[in-house]
């Protein structure tokens, strides 16, 4: 059955390998973009291209509105070096300021614009890699609280995720929880930092992540489409695992030298009380749910193969 989808967000580093994946499976789809010049690549993977700021209402409004979809993905966030800068994890709520406005004000936008449009299905990107509540034990369910880090530079950057799934839930729409992302156009900036060694364990490395390639992430989202999924997912990859293990693998797969190790206390002076926490006490996810519920299958079940087979 083809299905209209309006991918907001279609040229962001997981717009463009959904996008293709809903075309070869004979969706319509309409692809935002905040700039004409990528109309090219837009069309090229298939889907129409539509300019369009996510920031305001009455552009969102009118996109929607031509498109006519029978599901809104929402794909928006601002971490990329145009719209973000330089990744800055000790001043996160400053570096994160373009995807929370994006989270908060742009979740809403579209949400109204669904409804002015009578759009069925909403689809929703959440986040699921380290911010699991800090709390029992270091995998944590979809039943499980994200953690807001409250007083904290993360405090504003969470509280977004929040919203986007309380926001999504009340329209009974599903909100996918991706892990930390890797793959040609997610892993670079990850990359340089191995291999120059500016990417440390800090103390004992305890705390958990979860991660998901691209490819993977993408075909979530696509059973999620089809099967007009409700509810919260944790897209992850089935090994959440602590620092200690997946950056020196990272590392190896890199081609880098094994990562240094630095104190706690350096870290948190250097990097921040987000990097710390993240490193030390931060709870990776089960992708149980996902799986049971839409059958999805990974085809990188593992950062450990993952990282040697699919970083670039």
């Amino acid at each position: 059955m083809t299905v209209r989808v309006f991918v907001a967000g279609g040229t962001g580093v997981l717009g463009r390998r959904l996008v293709p994946r809903l075309v070869a499976r004979g969706h319509r789809v309409t692809a935002t973009t905040t700039s004409a010049a990528k109309f090219g690549p837009v069309e090229r993977m298939g889907a129409q291209a539509v300019l369009m700021d996510g920031l305001d209402a009455m552009s969102v409004g009118e996109a929607v509105a031509a498109a006519r979809p029978d599901v809104i993905v929402h794909q928006m966030t601002g971490i990329s070096l145009a719209h973000a800068g330089k990744p800055d994890l000790k001043r996160f709520d400053r570096w994160s300021v373009p995807t929370i406005r994006l989270r908060t004000e742009g979740t809403d936008h579209l949400l109204a614009a669904a409804e002015a449009a009578g759009v069925p299905h909403f689809v929703a990107q959440g986040y699921a890699n380290w911010n699991g509540i800090r709390e029992g034990g270091w995998v944590k369910t979809e039943q499980d609280p994200l953690d807001l880090h409250e007083g904290t530079p993360a405090y504003t950057a969470m509280a977004a995720l929040r919203h986007v799934e309380d926001a999504v839930g009340a329209v009974d729409g599903a909100v996918l929880r991706y892990g930390a992302f890797y793959g040609p156009g997610a892993s670079e900036d990850q990359l340089e930092l191995v291999r120059k060694r500016q990417f440390p364990l800090v103390g004992a490395g305890t705390g958990h992540a979860s991660w998901i390639h691209l490819d993977d992430a993408a075909t979530a989202t696509v059973l999620a489409v089809e099967q007009k999924a409700r509810g919260v997912f944790n897209i992850v990859d089935d090994e959440p695992a602590p620092e200690s293990a997946w950056l020196p693998h990272l590392a190896a797969c890199a081609g880098a030298k094994r990562p240094r190790r630095v104190p706690v206390w350096l870290a948190r002076l250097f990097a921040g009380p987000v990097v710390v926490t993240m490193m030390t006490e931060g709870r990776g996810f089960s992708n149980a749910k996902a799986k049971r519920e839409l059958g999805w299958e990974l085809r990188h079940p593992s950062w450990r193969q993952g990282f040697q087979e699919g970083l670039v």
